[in-house]
């Protein structure tokens, strides 16, 4: 059997030979934007279109500009294609696209409208562009080979406005990415314009906020933006605009969050139908025109339309939030920066290419110039200079004849030989010289331009003026601040409604909606269970559960599922974790923990504990020390309200008191007062609302202080009590 040769590497050489150079050319060739606003693929794409004459020119075929492309692209056709598509007018990403496209682009909001192949559509560069492109051809950018060397393309475009902050811009490169949400075109020029006179002007007195092209309301914190525009990093909430159409009751919805689609939100809304967890809408269907974006919700009667899309923004992606990651290549370097670093480096970008501009014009005009100066010195005599053409014998010479003739250089000799015969006549000589004086004031002027920062800041400046004017446009994206936002908690989306909560001896717990138990008031039980508790509540309370083991469990009532009356119902063993010999011995439902817990204990003390001692802020589902361990318990009970109760000792004594004796404590586990004083080593056996027991002569077992013995049951009462525990017993047995 042969066996295979194995070759060891290392994996840092690997990662180093193979790796590294993928993830770098993805990083600064691909991936991540670049000062200008643009990745290579938008900036190779635009420039194809201004070379094809598409700025000024109409439209042509989009497999036109694709295969034209491919000459600064290698990437296939449909990769240039879908690149194209995002910077067109038709697909709506961008606040102001770059291309004036004719045909189905499809849209940024649909996921599965597609556009339609490059055959059969058309775009051309929009006005913007002009923009974008200006001063290309004066030297104000570097250009460099193409990827087989053939054609030249630039390496940034002399964009005259900070686009990179104007148009969105998303990239994921390998180990990062980049995140750049849009905003205002009139808003970006403004504060650039105030950081040119200003570097520490504040940002958010002229750049409100971001301002995207899918519109809607951006849910405004000011925190929130500022850590955006200083780190580069953080994040803002979206939602959608809605209106409700009264008459046909029903919602529509026309703007959505950049970061989403109608389809997502269809589909999220349809899911919570089905599940049962919105039940106010009928119907949902997208109702797309050409008139742009509308999802309609019909909507049952008498439906509350805000409401429902609070809990819409809740549960959909209706409001979503953009995640901010300001990362841009700054000299073939990644850079996370804020806004006022971005500022300051397109800033340093645009002098540096009004620099090279102004440095391209001084030298063509001065090469002008010097031309004119030579021509000049012909004027002194025109006959010399054709005589001297005239009588040179050899072509050769003409040149050297008349720089030597006229004390002038070659290129002036080269000019001068090259003007027409019908041109060597005074006027036009004339005409000529005496652009000389305009070509120096210019040059002058473009000089002092070039060496003088504060007048380049100017017209910078001035430029971004005239861009706002002509091109600037309102908000798109609403700015809504977060204190007029309704807080949807989980609560907001639960319904609530009344019922009854039944508690069995055996831990069995049981939740029936009213409505049900109107129908069905037969309870379903084990053979040997009974109902010990049961309270009338709803479905937002919250429920204290209360074991013999001194611990509290807290349940928000909607987590308990909903029972029928012909059910066993829940086992609270499973649902609390309980321990085997731990059981439910009462139950209070509430919703604002007002009122008090009285905890009578075979000893005689009664405890009277606030039942807002029991109330936590955080989601705490176990209470230990619930009540005291100090004395067998006997009875526990909900204090809404003072009232009289009687209490009830082994040896027939009786005593009737009023709970307003008692003091509150706040201690879960306070021991009580004496209520029952003991005699003879008696203990307490029963304690009763005066309600419920029927007594001869109340007053004689009523006392105002306690601790107090009470009296000795009467012959009457001891009778009728008798008789009464005994139908109680044999209640019980059945």
């Amino acid at each position: 059997m042969a066996t295979a040769n194995f070759t060891e590497q290392k994996i840092i050489t690997t990662l180093e030979e193979n790796y590294m150079p993928y993830a770098m050319s993805v990083i600064v060739s691909r991936a991540i934007p670049e000062i200008d606003g643009f990745k290579p693929s938008h900036r190779k794409l635009l420039f194809t279109m201004y070379k094809m004459g598409l700025l000024t020119g109409g439209r042509t075929k989009s497999a036109n500009i694709v295969g034209q492309t491919m000459k600064l692209n290698p990437h296939g056709d449909m990769a240039i294609y879908e690149t194209m598509v995002r910077l067109t007018r038709g697909y709506d990403a961008l606040l102001h696209p770059f291309v004036d496209s004719k045909g189905n682009f499809g849209k940024q909001y649909s996921r599965d409208m597609h556009f339609a192949a490059p055959r059969y559509t058309e775009a051309k560069l929009d006005k913007l562009c002009e923009e974008i492109f200006k001063d290309l051809d004066k030297d104000t950018v570097d250009f460099i080979d193409n990827y087989d060397g053939t054609l030249k393309e630039p390496t940034l475009l002399p964009t005259t406005f900070p686009n990179i902050l104007v148009n969105s811009n998303q990239g994921i490169a390998v180990g990062m990415a980049s995140n750049i949400c849009s905003f205002n075109l009139k808003e970006v020029c403004q504060i650039t314009m105030e950081y040119l006179k200003d570097p520490q002007v504040d940002l958010l007195s002229h750049l409100k906020a971001p301002d995207l092209a899918s519109g809607g309301q951006l849910i405004y914190n000011e925190n929130d933006i500022r850590e955006i525009y200083e780190t580069g990093r953080g994040s803002f909430k979206l939602r959608a605009k809605y209106r409700f159409d009264q008459s046909n009751n029903c919602l529509e919805i026309y703007q959505i969050p950049f970061t989403t689609t109608s389809e997502a939100i269809i589909d999220g809304i349809i899911d919570l139908v089905k599940n049962g967890k919105i039940k106010e809408v009928v119907d949902v269907r997208d109702e797309t025109d050409l008139n742009g974006l509308k999802i309609t919700l019909d909507l049952r009667k008498n439906i509350d339309p805000e409401s429902l899309m609070n809990k819409l923004f809740k549960l959909t992606p209706l409001q979503d939030s953009f995640s901010c990651n300001f990362n841009i290549l700054i000299h073939g370097r990644p850079r996370v920066m804020g806004i006022r670093s971005i500022l300051e480096e397109w800033t340093n970008f645009r002098i540096e290419c009004i620099k090279r501009q102004t440095a391209f014009d001084i030298q063509k005009k001065s090469e002008k110039l010097h031309l004119l100066l030579g021509l000049e010195r012909i004027l002194l005599d025109i006959d010399k200079a054709i005589r001297i053409v005239r009588e040179t014998e050899q072509e050769i010479a003409v040149i050297p004849n008349l720089m030597q003739g006229f004390a002038i250089d070659q290129p002036q000799a080269e000019f001068i030989a090259e003007i027409k015969l019908r041109n060597l006549n005074q006027e036009y000589i004339l005409n000529r010289v005496a652009e000389i004086k305009g070509l120096q004031q210019e040059i002058a002027v473009l000089k002092d331009l070039h060496g003088d920062e504060a007048k380049l800041k100017q017209l910078i400046a001035n430029q971004l003026r005239e861009i706002a004017k002509k091109y600037g446009g309102p908000r798109r994206t609403e700015l809504i601040g977060e204190e007029h936002i309704a807080e949807v908690t989980t609560e907001h989306l639960i319904e609530d409604y009344n019922l009854k909560i039944f508690l069995s001896e055996q831990n069995y717990l049981k939740k029936v909606a009213l409505t049900s138990l109107r129908a069905n008031p037969e309870q379903k039980l084990k053979d040997d269970d009974r109902i010990i508790q049961e309270i009338e509540t709803h479905n937002k309370a919250d429920l204290l559960l209360f074991s013999n083991k001194h611990t509290v469990y807290k349940l928000k009532i909607y987590d308990i599922n909903d029972g029928k009356a012909s059910s066993l119902g829940e086992y609270l063993a499973n649902i609390l974790e309980l321990d085997n010999d731990e059981r439910i011995v009462y139950l209070v439902a509430t919703d604002d923990y007002r009122g008090y817990l009285l905890f009578a204990f075979e000893n005689g003390k009664i405890a009277k504990v606030d039942l807002a001692s029991y109330a936590t802020k955080t989601n705490r589902r176990k209470l230990a020390n619930a009540y005291s361990d100090m004395a067998p318990l006997l009875r526990m009970m909900l204090l809404e309200q003072d009232l009289e109760l009687v209490a009830f000792s082994n040896i027939q004594k009786v005593l009737i008191f009023n709970t307003e004796a008692i003091s509150p404590k706040t201690t879960r586990d306070s021991q009580g007062v004496q209520v029952l004083a003991s005699k003879k080593g008696s203990r307490m056996v029963e304690l009763k609302n005066l309600t419920e027991v029927n007594l001869s002569d109340p007053d004689y077992y009523r006392t105002k202080n306690i601790p107090a013995i009470g009296c000795y049951l009467k012959d009457e009462d001891r009778q009728v009590r008798q008789g009464a525990l005994g139908l109680e017993i044999s209640a019980k047995e059945s």
